[in-house]
């Protein structure tokens, strides 16, 4: 089979846009997913959109079972999966009904002919059929029997048509492969491998591929294929990675710059449940993972680990940080190092499982009982989660502290090029554990106290059963150094103000705030989590047409870094981007009296950077009129 990446009719674009859509069973996941990894081969820049029906077993052919996979491949350096797609593969009506409304004016929709029947039509709530009622017509229609041609394919190899049909989605992905010139060798050699020991699969599969591929040329579609030039990245070797599997991998590398054995006490949650699976692959780096019976057992037998001397780790989702809001206390109270990942989707309560969103802040904040706080860690893109877990387990480790490591679904399940590391140059963790007795009491024998501190207020971390460093801590509080359970008002007063005044001092060991833009600009957009591709977008845009813009990401949440209260104060106009209802607005305006001004978005997706450029520049009109 050829390739044409270098074809010479392909007409050249910096970059395309393609959303896949179809039943939940139509493998549209995969084929995105194999559709991006022959891109990032090629050498594109590239960013991805996952999306899932909420749905675990949506009735076929319905709105709510239609599952959609959203790519940007560039020849330039992207940060979102694209305002809207300029190419819709619709596997069925609910599928075009569902997603039409997103594709670009003009835009191109390749549809699989053969599930347009009635019975399909009225599933999806079609009172005509949109290919003969004309509104499609402002759009660029190929309708492709992918469905029966899959089924001709694959029928002299003895596959059955039902069976057959699973395979159409290689169909649309060797179409899809031939159109915009992606490699074919990858995908072919995926199939192998994938299917290995069924040999049925990988020919129907393969078969399917190959006819998809060899379709656009025999359907005589010249005039549609695309060609995008690999983009111009800094060398090295790169992997395609998704944000659970990065924030896993730096996981493992903290603890492995610590010197640390990593413990995960976790209970399945969407959509963190992946970090659970991928951790479980990795007990050659001494990763114990333990899938408790609830989240308040999960969380608790982390902290037992944490008491016990390991790098304790919980994942979950909001509602599970609400389960665990108690056991968290409880770690803030007795000062060990634990890190609670909260990979955020909608809510309130069971919410939005399969969407986005990242309104967890104020609860990572605020929600346990008293005054307990403890330092706040975002990530903001995929990649990005591998520094955000190494640094969240820093924190952790060097302040003997719970630390919240925030990310969402949307960084979760999206995917982008990720540079690999050198090994070398990844951040040392600085872990030190008591070894002696620390004190001596009135007759002059050595004692050891768990709340005596050092300079920056950190108690001695000692693992049970080390000689003569026998303490307790726990739930009842204590009295600061001896560690001796306390009633003493003074003690309790004193005892809350060291707790704050510990994490606050975590500023004073924080990078410098970053000004990215105009210096002088009228207008700063701050972000946090992942808004960060958006802004990043729209400030491209911004900054090419001449406009004085400021952008701010902020990854440490709690505390603020030192600088930024200044550094917002500069600016005329400060803009909040959050999905949520404004709550990073609340924190910047009671800790900073600065103006911030929210925009907001609750709806399970991600901003676009269209959506935030224009807010912008509507914006800087108004400042000018």
């Amino acid at each position: 089979m050829t390739d044409l990446a270098d074809a010479p009719n392909a007409r050249d674009v910096d970059r395309v846009v393609i959303r896949f859509a179809g039943d939940s069973g139509d493998g549209m996941q995969l084929t995105g997913d194999r559709f991006t990894s022959a891109s990032a081969l090629f050498g594109n820049d590239l960013a991805t959109l996952p999306e899932f029906p909420a749905e675990i077993r949506a009735p076929a052919g319905t709105l709510a079972g239609v599952s959609a996979f959203q790519v940007q491949i560039s020849s330039e350096p992207i940060s979102t999966p694209g305002d809207e797609p300029t190419v819709l593969v619709a596997m069925n009506p609910a599928a075009l009904m569902s997603d039409l409304n997103r594709l670009a004016a003009g835009g191109t929709i390749i549809a699989n002919d053969d599930a347009f029947e009635e019975r399909n039509l009225e599933k999806a709530g079609y009172v005509d059929n949109p290919f003969e009622d004309g509104s499609l017509d402002g759009y660029t229609l190929i309708r492709v029997p992918m469905t029966r041609l899959t089924r001709e394919v694959c029928e002299p190899l003895g596959v059955k048509p039902r069976d057959a049909e699973r395979s159409k989605n290689f169909f649309a992905l060797g179409l899809v492969s031939w159109m915009y010139t992606r490699p074919t060798e990858p995908t072919l050699e995926w199939i192998a491998q994938k299917f290995a020991g069924r040999d049925a699969v990988i020919a129907a599969n393969t078969a399917a591929f190959k006819a998809g591929h060899a379709y656009g040329e025999t359907a005589e579609l010249g005039s549609h294929v695309v060609s995008i030039a690999p983009a111009s990245l800094p060398p090295g070797e790169y992997t395609n990675i998704n944000g659970n599997t990065a924030l896993s991998w730096g996981l493992i590398a903290a603890s492995v710059q610590a010197g640390l054995p990593l413990f995960l006490g976790s209970y399945p949650i969407t959509p963190a449940s992946d970090i659970l699976h991928e951790l479980a692959k990795h007990k050659n780096f001494g990763v114990r993972t333990f899938q408790a019976e609830d989240e308040i057992a999960a969380v608790s037998a982390a902290i037992g680990a944490a008491y016990g001397g390991h790098l304790a780790i919980t994942t979950t989702s909001g509602p599970g940080v609400a389960l665990k809001g108690e056991a968290i206390g409880l770690a803030v109270s007795m000062e060990l190092p634990l890190v609670i990942v909260d990979i955020q989707r909608g809510g309130p309560s069971t919410g939005l499982p399969t969407k986005t969103e990242a309104s967890d802040l104020l609860m990572a904040m605020y929600g346990r009982h008293g005054e307990s706080p403890m330092p706040v860690v975002a990530a903001h893109s995929p990649a990005q989660c591998f520094d955000a877990a190494i640094e969240a387990c820093r924190i952790a480790l060097e302040y003997k502290t719970p630390v919240m490591l925030l990310s969402d679904g949307y960084l979760a399940n999206s995917s982008e090029p990720w540079l690999l590391p050198d090994v070398d140059s990844l951040p040392a963790i600085d872990v030190s554990y008591a070894t002696e007795p620390n004190q001596t009491n009135e007759d002059g024998e050595p004692v050891f106290w768990p709340f005596a501190r050092d300079e920056k207020l950190v108690r001695p971390w000692a693992v049970p059963g080390t000689p003569g460093l026998m303490h307790r801590v726990g739930g009842l509080e204590k009295s600061d150094g001896p560690g001796n359970v306390s009633y003493d008002p003074a003690n309790h007063g004193r005892m809350t103000d060291i707790r704050a005044e510990r994490i606050d001092r975590i500023a004073d060991d924080l990078p410098d705030v970053v000004v990215e833009g105009s210096p002088g600009a009228k207008v700063c957009l701050v972000g946090w989590g992942s808004t960060w591709g958006a802004i990043r977008g729209a400030m491209r845009r911004l900054t090419a047409d001449g406009l004085d813009v400021a952008h701010i990401h902020i990854q440490h949440l709690h505390p603020f870094p030192n600088g930024l209260g200044e550094a917002l104060r500069s600016f005329d106009r400060v803009i909040v981007p959050e999905l949520n209802k404004g709550q990073l607005v609340k924190l910047l305006r009671a800790e900073f009296l600065v103006d911030a001004q929210g925009v907001n978005k609750v709806m399970g997706q991600p901003f676009t950077a269209a959506e935030l450029e224009s807010i912008v520049r509507q914006t800087l009109s108004e400042m000018e009129g």
